[in-house]
C-alpha cells in the first residue's frame, strides 16, 4: 500500500484544519518544502497536497508553494483544492503534479470531469468526502443529495481510476479511521482507493493494508507526533513492527 503523507496549504504555509473548519487552523510550518523534504528523508515516495485556500474559494493561491515543493523534491506530488476547470488540470500538470484530484466539480460539473478523465486518463482523481455516508462539497461546507456509494457507482462507469475517499467525522481527531467504511468500499469498487481521514496508528495502516487498499493519507498524526512516517512507511509495505 501506499502511503501518502499530507501537506495542506494556507497562505504559503503548512497547515491542518480540523473537520475541515477554517476557523480552527493550526500552522505546523511556515516552509512546505522542508515539511515535504522531511518526509522524503524518511523515506516517503508520495505525498498529497491540498491548497485550502483553493477549495473553499477555486483559486490558484498555493500554486507557487507547490511548484516549488516539486522543483525540490523527487515525490510524487498528487494535489487537490478547487479544481474545476481544464484550466488549472493544465496548470498543475504543466507544473509537474503527478495527479490531480477534483472533489467539489466531481459532483456539481459531471461534463467537466468526464472532459478531464478523457484529456489526462490516470492523472485525474476524484476526492470524495463522506459526511453522514453523503458526499461534502465545498471544502466540507455543503452536503450534497449523493450518497457515497452512488457517486463511487457513477465514478467507475465514467472511467475514473482513483478515487481519495475522506470519513470527514474522522479527520483531525486522531481518534482513528473508518475502518469498516473503507471495506465497504473496497469490497464494491476496483477503482484504487486512498483511505483519508483519522489514520492515528501503526495498526490503522496495517488493517488497511490488509484489505488491499491502493493507499492512506497520513496528516495530523505525524504532525503531532502520534506516528513515526519511517515506520508507518514500513508497515505500508507489510513490514512486521
Amino acid at each position: 500500500m501506499k502511503l501518502f503523507p499530507a501537506i495542506d496549504l494556507i497562505g504559503g504555509k503548512a497547515v491542518r484544519l480540523v473537520k475541515g473548519d477554517y476557523a480552527q487552523v493550526t500552522v505546523y510550518s511556515d516552509s512546505p518544502v522542508d515539511v515535504a523534504r522531511g518526509f522524503e528523508a524518511c523515506g516517503a515516495e508520495y505525498l498529497h497536497v491540498v491548497d485550502l485556500e483553493g477549495a473553499r474559494d477555486g483559486s490558484l493561491a498555493n500554486l507557487d508553494t507547490i511548484k516549488e515543493i516539486i522543483e525540490n523534491t523527487g515525490l510524487f506530488v498528487e494535489v487537490g483544492g478547487g479544481i474545476r476547470s481544464l484550466e488549472t488540470v493544465r496548470r498543475y500538470v504543466e507544473a509537474g503534479a503527478k495527479r490531480v484530484i477534483i472533489g467539489t466539480a466531481a459532483v456539481t460539473d459531471p461534463e467537466f470531469l468526464a472532459a478531464a478523465v478523457a484529456e489526462y486518463g490516470e492523472k485525474i482523481a476524484v476526492g470524495v468526502d463522506i459526511k453522514d455516508g453523503m458526499v461534502a462539497i465545498k471544502g466540507w461546507t455543503e452536503t450534497s443529495a449523493l450518497s457515497c456509494f452512488d457517486f463511487c457507482e457513477k465514478l467507475s462507469a465514467m472511467g475514473v481510476r482513483t478515487v481519495i475517499c475522506t470519513d470527514i467525522s474522522k479527520d483531525g481527531l486522531l481518534a482513528g479511521t473508518n475502518l469498516e467504511l473503507y471495506a465497504e468500499m473496497s469490497k464494491r469498487f476496483s477503482m484504487d482507493i486512498t483511505a483519508s481521514g483519522g489514520v492515528t496508528t501503526l495498526d490503522d495502516i496495517r488493517r488497511l493494508a490488509e484489505m488491499n487498499m491502493y493507499g492512506a493519507i497520513l496528516g495530523k498524526a505525524i504532525y503531532a507526533g502520534r506516528i513515526d512516517l519511517a515506520e508507518a512507511l514500513a508497515v505500508a509495505r507489510g513490514a512486521e513492527i
